[in-house]
């Protein structure tokens, strides 16, 4: 069977391939392929076996990522967590891997897919293993008391019924005031980490293109915004993608009653699971945090196909970036004014990820 490539912003059998397929994730959506493009330019493209006069039976999406700073290539998807290989692995999975990997060479420096779980070190593949993540999920099929109880008795138990105590407020939905607060909060959380933030374009574009299927929810003390969190919604998963806060509200427990509300509202709407993503391996502060909240850790490792000598630039590399600039320009990041902090981010982002 020929590998063919398609548009997935265009193919009118994409989205119910993606709807039915079950390996697929919100990262699959066309809303997030759409997202992406309108913010970065990055143009998705899918491999696939089927005719151009069939459904759709299998498909590897990637985006073709084009920067004059760090190389041409082909990534599985930027951005996004997780991106498994619609396919099946003892049929038509080797040869869409061949296909892509047979796009490197000259122009393409290497070609990166993100999948949560494949395993690739077969001697036929050409694909090799870059950076590993660990990856969390909660079941949110046990009774609401058996989650309740699985959270962290001190941690988070604890400081959810202090934010209750404390009668924080709690609003959630995806209008232009709830968007505002929970930028306002980003930006705050981002100087706090000494990372620039992805540009404001970039979440107004999720929330144009995901409307219903995205959801920010805001808690509040004393209406001032405290913490907030935003999710995105496919099929029975929501996605956990971002989080902030404001660090001198954090004693009221803003974030772990965040995520209450999420596990109670959305195991009461039919899903039955919380993708809590990615954490880089030495970020134990984050992962300790998701392990408390009762979810099930597992190992997530990325795969690359290089041409000779490409020099690789993944995920965590904007991080290591700041890691190693800001300890010696910490104004650079910590004192910029709002508008230009995001600037930042919309030039650091469009060719790190």
């Amino acid at each position: 069977m020929a590998a063919s490539v398609v548009d997935p912003l265009v193919d009118e059998r994409w989205p119910e391939f993606v709807d039915e397929h079950p390996r697929s994730s919100v990262f699959h959506d066309v809303r997030w392929l759409r997202a992406l493009w309108l913010t970065y330019g990055y143009k998705p493209l899918a491999i696939t076996t089927s005719s151009p006069g069939e459904r759709l039976k299998n498909a590897l999406v990637f985006c073709d990522v084009r920067s004059w700073l760090t190389s041409r290539r082909l990534v599985s998807l930027p951005f996004s967590d997780h991106c498994d290989l619609l396919t099946n692995p003892h049929d038509d999975h080797a040869e869409l891997l061949a296909h892509l990997a047979a796009l490197v060479g000259r122009a393409i420096h290497y070609a990166e897919i993100r999948p949560s779980s494949c395993d690739l070190t077969s001697p036929e593949h050409a694909w090799r293993r870059g950076e590993s993540f660990i990856h969390h999920t909660l079941s949110l099929d046990p009774g609401l008391n058996d989650l309740f109880h699985q959270l962290h008795k001190d941690c988070i138990q604890r400081k959810i019924r202090k934010a209750t105590k404390e009668g924080l407020g709690y609003t959630k939905g995806n209008s232009d005031l709830l968007f505002q607060q929970f930028y306002g909060l980003l930006l705050r959380t981002r100087r706090r980490h000494r990372i620039p933030p992805q540009p404001i374009e970039w979440y107004q574009n999720l929330i144009s293109c995901m409307g219903d299927r995205l959801t920010i929810r805001i808690a509040s003390k004393d209406r001032q915004p405290a913490a907030a969190i935003l999710t995105l919604k496919h099929k029975d998963t929501i996605t956990y993608k971002y989080g902030c806060s404001d660090e001198r509200l954090n004693c009221f427990g803003g974030m772990p009653f965040l995520f209450w509300m999420v596990i109670q509202e959305e195991k009461e709407a039919g899903a039955r699971s919380l993708d809590l993503g990615r954490s880089e391996a030495d970020n134990s502060g984050l992962i300790e945090f998701k392990d408390r909240l009762g979810a099930v850790r597992t190992h997530m490792t990325y795969w690359r196909c290089s041409s000779a000598g490409a020099k690789i630039f993944g995920p965590t590399w904007i991080s290591h970036l700041a890691r190693k600039l800001v300890p010696r320009l910490p104004s650079a990041i910590l004192h910029l004014p709002r508008g230009l902090l995001g600037a930042s981010g919309g030039f650091f982002y469009k060719h790190m990820d």
